[in-house]
């Protein structure tokens, strides 16, 4: 918008009219637009505030998450070793013992693969309607075959109303054209074989194993009935209606991969090493926290010492909350004889509240027999909410809560972001109202000065005219 403020002096009165009017426009206009600008200096630091904490919270409980690993666990008290993961690889948990094993696998546990009769028509072969059942261990899962269905239709039926039972089926074609419905369960061990029943040309008993060189009407298992895995420990005969064996051998699972007649050894150790590289990380992970927690929480001076700079939180109640909850936590009794993380060496710094890992005191705390597998329990628990890791990324949910659907703000962070959200709209919206008045007040201004300029103008040319006037009349009397 252009100015209506005209530069240089008034024409009648002489006086800066764009001068006057600027100061007066900028001392109405001053405390509010102070105001407005401190107040989004303020809240914008707020929201950078807010988006820190969020990412390092999400990092925290990221770290506690992985910590918690089930599939690589970092607290394991016990080190289990396959000497051939090839055969067979192992894995173990806070009640293992430490020892040597000789395993052998025999045989694999394998599920149940049937085959129909062969249909001369290929996929596109049609199939009665009704009610197709195919049963294991005792369980019916039925599958609906609409009208006009071929093999390919009954194929996807199967796929589609079974997959989640972990049964599925597909079609083998020979060279001659023919082809038959062959369906698989995902279940292992002696007695989960399949049988099919229901739909004339379908039938097929599970039980009976068909030849290797089948005829057309041939139906059954192809290869093998579904049998356990067989295995020995130490030469006692074990086993196992799936591939993984556990409590065979006390804290122990073993994953077979593959049978083989030559002995596997097993060895299991203390993980002292691994739960001390752990237990550092846990602490390194608080510490990251609170490094970031207290420097949003804590002033600052400025770099001549002087002014007192504000953080995002400074004088903010949620980072003492947040870090209270987390600190409640470390404070908490897990179960079992390790209670506690000062036990282990883990002590809290009086000056910084940071945690600190004495590696002396540690290693004395390990020397005691069980105590690896104590320190496990400690971190994961008996389940998945008794533990200080699970513990600890639950004290932080609240603060990153969302809803199912992705659309209602749950978590504290969330909310103080919408508040925060909201705050800069409103100051934008103020700033926007400030700007209409300075320019309506500006105009004003203008025009009642330019009026009171034009006003002094006419009256010094009246003015101007009767002194002229007087002038004039004294030098005809003068003449005189």
């Amino acid at each position: 918008m252009a100015s209506p403020i005209l530069p240089g002096s008034g024409l009648g009165s002489g006086l800066d009219i764009g001068a006057i009017v600027t100061a007066l426009v900028n001392a109405d206009k001053s405390p509010k637009q102070t105001q407005i600008d401190n107040a989004t200096k303020t809240n914008t630091l707020k929201i950078s505030g807010v988006g820190t904490l969020k990412s390092a919270l999400a990092a925290y409980q990221k770290a506690m998450t992985d910590l918690g690993s089930k599939t690589n666990p970092a607290f394991a008290g016990y080190t289990a070793t396959s000497a051939t993961p090839t055969t067979l690889t192992a894995t173990s948990d806070n009640t293992a013992v430490s020892g040597t094993y000789s395993v052998v696998v025999n045989n694999l546990a394998t599920g149940s693969k049937v085959a129909s009769a062969s249909f001369a028509g290929g996929a596109a072969s049609a199939i009665p309607s009704g009610t197709l059942k195919i049963s294991q261990n005792g369980t019916d899962y039925n599958v609906d075959i609409p009208a006009n269905a071929t093999l390919q239709t009954t194929r996807d039926a199967i796929n589609k109303a079974q997959g989640v039972n972990g049964i599925s089926a597909n079609i083998v074609t020979d060279s001659s054209g023919a082809s038959r419905l062959v369906i698989s369960s995902n279940k292992t061990g002696a007695g989960s074989d399949l049988t099919v029943s229901g739909i004339a040309g379908l039938e097929i008993d599970g039980t009976k194993v068909m030849s290797a060189t089948p005829t057309a009407g041939d139906s059954g298992s192809v290869g093998d009935v579904a049998k356990d895995a067989k295995l020995t420990i130490d030469g006692l005969a074990v086993t196992s209606k799936s591939n993984t064996v556990s409590g065979a051998i006390s804290g122990l699972t073993m994953n077979l991969v593959e049978a083989s007649p030559t002995a596997v050894k097993v060895s299991v150790d203390t993980n002292t090493k691994g739960l001390q590289a752990s237990v550092q990380q846990f602490v390194d992970a608080f510490n990251t926290l609170k490094t970031t927690i207290d420097s949003l929480s804590k002033a600052t001076t400025d770099e001549d010492g002087k002014l007192t700079v504000q953080a995002a939180f400074t004088g903010d109640s949620l980072p003492r909350t947040l870090i209270a909850d987390i600190r409640a936590q470390l404070t908490t009794s897990s179960p079992g004889e390790l209670g506690v993380l000062s036990q282990i060496g883990v002590m809290t710094d009086r000056d910084t509240g940071k945690l600190t890992l004495d590696a002396t005191a540690f290693n004395k705390a390990m020397s005691q027999p069980g105590m690896t597998g104590q320190v496990q329990q400690l971190f994961s628990g008996t389940d998945d909410k008794n533990g200080l890791l699970a513990r600890m990324s639950k004290a932080v949910d609240p603060y990153l809560k969302a809803s199912a659907d992705g659309k209602t703000t749950t978590g504290l962070l969330d909310q103080r972001m919408t508040i925060l959200t909201n705050n800069t709209r409103s100051l934008t919206s103020q700033q926007l109202a400030l700007d209409l008045r300075v320019a309506n007040l500006t105009k004003t201004l203008t025009a009642k000065y330019n009026a009171m300029d034009l006003l002094v103008g006419q009256m010094k040319a009246t003015a101007s005219n009767i002194t002229s006037f007087f002038s004039s009349l004294n030098a005809q009397q003068s003449a005189k």
